[in-house]
């Protein structure tokens, strides 16, 4: 089953753990913004692995390459989406954080896509209640409702 991992970016190096558990099952799991390149300081400038920015800001060619970049990373994202069976939400108690929310984006783009979702964590947003969300306090549980659905088949 092809599956996309959506959280915070900071959560990236425990997700990259998941991504590992999950092929060792025989899954496959496309979310390119887990190899570290989708970064954006809090500015929302492309930075890269070590938190440099890789375009300056107040130049107009480099600026229109910073758009470019942050553009591919959507771009990416929504593909990866698109291509997943599943997508798993890895989600933050209500209100702690003050993230961008891309991972919002991911979850909605999956439900639009009548794409199965599981939540791992908390009911953050009022979507996490829909019925056909299904949701799991632990990333152990999680792997189970994984496994499960991925024998029983898919359903929204």
């Amino acid at each position: 089953m092809r599956i996309y991992l959506a959280a915070r970016y900071s959560r990236r190096e425990e997700l990259c753990g998941y991504r590992k558990e999950l092929i060792a099952l025989g899954h496959e799991v496309r979310a390119r913004w887990l190899n570290g390149k989708h970064q954006i300081n809090d500015k929302g400038i492309p930075v890269g692995d070590d938190g440099e920015e890789l375009v300056e800001s107040g130049d107009p060619k480099l600026d229109k390459k910073a758009a470019a970049l942050r553009a591919n990373f959507a771009l990416d994202d929504w593909e990866d989406v698109g291509a997943a069976d599943l997508l798993v939400n890895f989600t933050e108690a209500p209100r702690s954080t003050a993230s961008r929310g891309g991972r919002h984006v991911e979850f909605g783009i999956a439900l639009a896509l009548s794409k199965p979702v599981i939540a791992v964590g908390y009911r953050e947003n009022i979507f996490h209640w829909l019925p056909r969300v299904r949701f799991c306090e632990t990333w152990d549980e999680a792997k189970r409702v994984i496994q499960a659905v991925s024998k029983e088949g898919l359903s929204t």
